[in-house]
């Protein structure tokens, strides 16, 4: 049974209202959202923290279209105030045309084509196109004991040029497209399709889980798999010019997929990046959904996981040579900076002088931005500016940790016998970086366990970008642009 779609606030989000004027402030990361009035109806039936279902909202506010108000509620989940629960449920679903590429996965494609005959959408509004990639096996004649249309080729030409072989016969204005290693969780099109009615969206993706398993990899996938994207609502911007949507959860308007010939069919991995890059360098919009949920299988043996790792490492490079507008940058923020220079050479020569430092720079900074926003008139006390400052010191070392475990690891080997305190740093960084990873994602795995997958995970990562770099001769992906402040901002 499907639950109707419902809202409300996040615990850790305040509402209040000054001069009728609606404010909802976010802990951390601190933010501030100053609303217009005429939402203060919707905003106090939110406020007592319970999902209340979409239709209610609207009759607190029946000036504006329910379409109108469920872009307003889903802007607000993306910028992480509220959070949703349930299901958009059209009065007329469009035309979708799921896709699924195969070559020799018989058991594998049995399962996903399972999953989909028995997708919660109209039938009639549903068609399923299968592209045997010149299967050596059975696989063909699993396939055709399912009500799908079968295309078989004679060569081995990848799953690029399967994908848009299918999308030129499909009949659908959407197409979805999944992995013949993948299952479709039974709402995945119900739970994506009504993101569509927003006309900025050129393509939409989901989760990408991972069925329970007791070994060690699946533990590790379930939480750390390349594909997850997170849990909550992320749509593309200009000032984040990285981000996509992995293939085996796609679905993308069958007319912009059209205009933009498809995915590039001579790449085997970072098709996907690529094409999202090349779809939102059109002017069209993406959005990832938490709730249009498949299963992927994944390799769950140490050596071909590491070998996948090193295959996704090579097609940064390419991908940053072949889209040289997208900039890598990393963040340094002067004060942050200053904070832990100050606090390192304190603890090292253990200088009380430089350790008061530290604490002044971030009272120093806390009373800034305190005063800066107080002239604004935004209801935020110096206690929760001075936490919120003091946390995005800790995230600024946490991802310059994470950028040396991703891209340098490696490099502690062989530093080891010249600089040693380098590869101990590096050492040190990365083991940072894996202990918050394993507190923030809580993995069914106890904390060494995850680290060791963690550490062949960045090790294989990092040396097939590596590789890639020689390959391409293109640095950029290790030699990121320092700067102080995002070079793109949101307009």
């Amino acid at each position: 049974m499907i639950t109707p779609l419902a809202y409300r606030l996040r615990s850790s989000v305040t509402y209040s209202k000054g001069n009728r004027i609606p404010f909802l402030v976010l802990a951390f990361p601190l933010k501030v959202l100053r609303l217009d009035p005429f939402w203060i109806p919707v905003l106090d039936t939110l406020s007592g923290y319970q999902f209340i279902p979409a239709e209610d909202l609207g009759s607190l506010v029946p000036s504006i279209s329910p379409d109108k108000l469920i872009l307003f509620l889903d802007d607000l989940v993306r910028k992480r105030v509220l959070e949703p629960e349930g299901t958009s449920i059209l009065p007329d679903y469009p035309q979708v045309s799921v896709i699924v590429p195969v070559r020799n996965r018989p058991e594998a494609i049995a399962a996903c084509l399972d999953s989909l005959i028995k997708l919660d959408y109209p039938p009639k509004k549903l068609e399923i196109l299968v592209v045997d990639d010149a299967s050596s096996d059975h696989t063909p004649e699993v396939v055709s004991n399912f009500p799908v249309s079968l295309f078989q080729l004679r060569e081995n030409k990848q799953a690029s040029f399967c994908r848009n072989l299918a999308a030129r016969k499909a009949k659908g204005e959407i197409l979805a497209f999944i992995d013949s290693d993948c299952q479709a969780h039974p709402l995945w099109l119900k739970d994506l399709v009504p993101a569509f009615k927003d006309p900025a969206l050129g393509a939409i993706g989901g989760m990408v889980a991972a069925p329970l398993g007791e070994k060690g990899l699946d533990r590790y996938e379930e939480v750390k798999s390349s594909l997850i994207i997170g849990n909550w609502f992320k749509r593309s911007q200009r000032m984040d010019r990285f981000f996509y949507l992995p293939s085996c959860n796609l679905l993308v308007k069958r007319d912009i997929f059209m205009r933009l010939k498809g995915f590039r069919e001579d790449l085997q991995v970072g098709e996907d990046v690529d094409f999202c890059w090349r779809l939102q360098d059109e002017g069209f919009q993406m959005e990832y959904r938490p709730q249009g949920k498949i299963f992927h299988r994944h390799r769950i043996n140490l050596s071909p996981f590491c070998r996948r790792r090193f295959e996704y490492g090579t097609s940064e490079p390419w991908l940053q040579r072949r889209h040289s507008h997208r900039i890598k940058q990393l963040i340094l923020s002067p004060t942050g900076f200053l904070f832990w220079i100050f606090l390192f050479l304190g603890f090292l020569f253990l200088s009380w002088p430089l350790l008061v430092g530290s604490g002044g720079v971030l009272l120093l900074d806390s009373g800034a931005r305190f005063f800066k926003l107080g002239r604004k008139h935004l209801p935020l006390s110096f206690s929760k500016i001075l936490v919120a400052t003091f946390r995005s010191y800790l995230a600024l070392f946490y991802h310059w940790s994470a950028f040396f475990s991703r891209y340098y690891l490696f490099l502690a080997l062989p530093l080891f016998f010249l600089w040693p305190a380098i590869s101990l740093t590096l050492i040190g960084l990365h083991l940072l970086t894996g202990v918050v990873e394993y507190f923030i994602k809580r993995p069914r795995l106890n904390c060494f366990s995850f680290l060791f997958y963690f550490t062949f995970d960045q090790l294989s990562y990092q040396l097939g970008v590596w590789w890639g770099c020689l390959k391409n001769r293109c640095f950029r992906p290790v030699n990121p642009m320092l700067t102080t402040t995002p070079l793109f901002r949101e307009v």
